[in-house]
């Protein structure tokens, strides 16, 4: 398959990816062009491309999610390509045709490939001859209640009940027990008609004390698929990463090499084309199974870029034009070990909800190892219409210890005033000792998480802290106390500051 070079490319994204991708675009010598809504208009990757154009108002579904402005500025700035980011349109089987259609190459797979894997029950049924290990469960949509009790009794509860048209948590619910199923099915078909406009679920065997582990592919359009090696992706909220690292700190070489071949065939199931993402569960007995496929570049993708040397974007684009993987799966390497925070607009002590505002202080860590996607500046106002990520903040470390340290010192450097953030949580992360020692999975929120531990009124962490204090008071003055009333005060993460 032979494509002409891209001089010109527009990218379909606003925020910290939009300005990632563009920088890559610059240093390969091709221009860009920003589209951006009403309430970007003053933001970083507006001004960083060579060409920008307003297609709208702030909210999504009159700017970014509207095709028709997408493509006639591609038409009108004869545009070669679109790079859609991740999020709004990268997954969007028609966007791709459309642009198509109109003679723009669209970075990314093929609509095919997007139509497949976005609908869970499809792709379990591509990737079935390909022998990849699946979650015991139904191979269609339930077609109700009686159905669904059939299901759980051959397969046992607990259950998961999953939106077969999307993700993020949308259309999911745990059954434990039968008395529960009527209830859960109906808010299961509910939220996903809701979220997706598709109400169809389907049932699996609920994994107890699962890891979520994800695989990243790159394939060309010559044939050639390789696997980038995985990314740990356990510490969730609401079903959302927040903390992910690279390599896994619990996969073998020899399970690493299994799941990884396991990725290249799923990718191989639906002739896979460019940059994409296979998640797998681990469970307890370090069995693995399919969970879907993301058709796209993917948030934590800078943790793999650290630890394989390779600028995926760049690849993505290569391969768009045509080219060969520059490499085979011998060639590749780990190098080191790569930690990513996202850091939100957040308040992690009342259940994570958004806390929008405007940034007062903004200054990002720096340092070696250190690197920050972000797209926000200091006196910049987080939008109430998107997501609420300000920066995604990625160390870099020989070992695992030392990308924690790095991390912790990073997270320790990041000032940010005016909003609540997710740095607090992911400082507690950091040092606490499941995730150090590698023994967590996706309830680690659930299990080691509460909101009292970020202000010290936690009776456990206040116990630890005025130990702490009574220690360094011991030290640096001779005093052999600390009152209890000062002790409970003491905040454990502004100790850990210290």
């Amino acid at each position: 398959m032979t494509k002409k070079k891209i001089q010109k490319l527009l990218v379909a994204n606003r925020g910290e990816i939009a300005l990632r991708v563009m920088r890559s675009a610059r240093e390969m010598g091709i221009s860009t062009v920003a589209v951006f809504s009403e309430a970007d208009r003053h933001a970083p990757f507006v001004r960083f491309a060579d060409e920008a154009v307003c297609i709208g108002p702030a909210p999504s579904k009159e700017s970014y999610l509207v095709i028709d402005k997408l493509v006639q500025v591609c038409k009108d700035l004869k545009v070669d390509a679109v790079h859609p980011g991740y999020g709004f349109l990268s997954e969007n089987g028609a966007f791709a045709q459309a642009l198509e259609k109109a003679g723009v190459t669209f970075v990314g797979p093929t609509p095919h490939a997007m139509k497949v894997m976005g609908d869970k029950l499809a792709a379990k049924e591509a990737v079935k001859a390909f022998g990849v290990p699946l979650v015991p469960g139904t191979e269609g949509a339930v077609s109700g209640l009686e159905e669904a009790m059939k299901v759980a009794k051959t397969i046992t509860f607990p259950i998961l009940i999953k939106a077969a048209a999307g993700g993020g948590g949308k259309g999911m619910r745990v059954v434990n027990a039968e008395p529960e199923l009527k209830e859960s099915l109906e808010r299961a078909i509910s939220e996903a008609q809701n979220a997706f406009g598709d109400g169809s679920v389907f049932i699996e065997k609920y994994v107890a004390g699962p890891r979520h582990i994800e695989v990243q592919v790159m394939a060309d359009t010559h044939g050639h698929v390789c696997y980038l090696f995985e990314r740990e992706c356990s510490v969730q909220r609401r079903h959302q990463k927040v903390v992910e690292e690279a390599p896994s700190a619990v996969l073998t070489p020899e399970l690493r090499k299994r799941m990884g071949e396991a990725a290249v065939n799923v990718a191989k199931s639906v002739d896979y084309v460019g940059a994409g993402t296979v998640e797998f569960l681990l469970d307890e007995q370090r069995n693995f199974y399919f969970m879907e496929m993301n058709t796209r570049l993917q948030v934590e993708h800078p943790v793999t870029e650290m630890i394989t040397r390779l600028d995926l974007v760049k690849l993505q684009i290569r391969v768009a034009e045509g080219e060969k993987l520059p490499f085979t799966q011998e060639d590749l390497a780990i190098n080191g070990h790569a930690i990513e925070i996202r850091v939100y607009a957040e308040d992690p002590a009342n259940n994570f909800l958004p806390d929008i505002g405007t940034l007062t202080t903004y200054r990002p860590p720096q340092g070696p190892g250190v690197r920050v996607d972000d797209g926000f500046e200091e006196g910049m106002t987080i939008p109430i219409h998107y997501d609420p990520m300000i920066a995604k903040l990625i160390t870099h470390g020989a070992t695992r210890e030392e990308a924690i340290a790095r991390m912790e010192r990073a997270i320790d450097d990041y000032a940010i005033g005016g909003v609540e953030t997710t740095l607090p949580f992911c400082r507690f992360t950091m040092g606490h000792e499941a995730f150090r020692s590698g023994s967590y999975d996706t309830h680690f929120v659930r299990d080691h998480f509460r909101p009292e531990v970020l202000d010290g009124t936690d009776p456990v962490e206040a116990r630890a802290a005025a130990a702490i204090a009574a220690m360094l008071l011991d030290v640096r003055s001779g005093a052999a106390v600390v009152a209890p009333a000062v002790a409970d005060a003491v905040s454990l993460w502004k100790l850990r500051r210290r």
